[in-house]
């Protein structure tokens, strides 16, 4: 009589309960004052520059070039935002740099979703291709064309007029094409049929049912565009004389004394009126941002 041998399963171990759940606690809750120096060092980073213009701006001449280094003023002095608006006509070059700015955000993200929604729903061959060609132009510096740019303009007598502006308000721009593509792509198709069965024709789809959609999108690249062109210095400069050119330009051509010198804390007062109307976009608009990565499947 053969006895059989069985062979005894390995006990499972009981897993590490402690291993996991130091694994599966976020680094946020370990660490929580790893996350606050860092957050504090960021915030810092980014907002120390605001701050050191605001406390130049309230500065006296004087301490602003006082050696050592004086952190504060002994007396704030306001009346560097008085002279940094009356000094030159700030809000003539203001509405100058308005104008730009909403005409070319208007125009460029009107073109960019129509060109984002042929790419994303229409069929034509070649469109895939044609689509990544439009992409690597992102790659160029804007300044390498810059030039070229100028060249064409002035033979054709649009130096010292807003109609560059215009025309480049025309010409999609490759990131924004991207990224209404990206939100059209995520659409249902059902929409389009619905829509064609109805006989409605693509001019139709686009304004009337796709284009309404897409209003997260629509306010961040008007929003993105706005920003860029309020506080673009070489375009300005190189197309628009000093009459006609915009704020950016003129705060670094006026506030000079008699003898030729900049006067810095005035130029610092009237660079934090400039830089305003970007942050309360920002402050007031940051949801559409998150909106629009969120819908186009971008990640910020």
């Amino acid at each position: 009589m053969t006895s059989e041998t069985t062979t005894q399963p390995a006990p499972v171990q009981p897993p590490n309960s402690r291993a996991l759940r130091k694994q599966r606690v976020p680094i946020t809750r370990r660490r929580p004052g790893f996350v606050y120096v860092l957050l504090l060092a960021l915030a810092v980073f980014f907002v120390g520059p605001f701050l050191w213009l605001v406390i130049s701006a309230l500065k006296s001449p004087g301490e602003w070039a006082a050696l050592p280094l004086r952190l504060l003023p002994e007396q704030a002095q306001w009346s560097n935002f008085t002279r940094a608006l009356g000094d030159m006509n700030f809000v003539g070059y203001a509405g100058n740099s308005l104008f730009l700015s909403t005409a070319y955000s208007l125009l460029i993200t009107l073109t960019s979703a129509a060109v984002g929604f042929g790419f994303a729903r229409l069929k034509a061959p070649g469109k895939r291709g044609l689509f990544l060609v439009v992409l690597s132009t992102m790659m160029l510096p804007n300044i390498l064309t810059l030039l070229p740019t100028y060249v064409l303009f002035s033979r054709i007598g649009l130096i010292n007029t807003y109609w560059p502006w215009i025309l480049w308000g025309l010409a999609a721009s490759p990131y924004l094409v991207f990224l209404f593509r990206q939100f059209f792509s995520g659409l249902p198709k059902e929409l389009e049929d619905a829509a064609i069965i109805d006989g409605a024709g693509w001019g139709r789809i686009f304004f009337v049912i796709f284009l309404p959609l897409s209003r997260p999108v629509l306010i961040t690249s008007f929003l993105l565009s706005f920003t860029m062109t309020w506080g673009d210095y070489i375009a300005p400069a190189l197309f628009l004389d000093l009459d006609r050119t915009t704020l950016a330009v003129a705060i670094t051509a006026y506030y000079q004394d008699p003898n030729g010198n900049v006067i810095p804390t005035v130029q610092a007062a009237a660079a934090g009126m400039y830089i305003l109307p970007v942050l309360l976009i920002f402050f007031f608009a940051q949801r559409y941002f998150i909106r629009s990565s969120v819908g186009s499947g971008i990640k910020g």
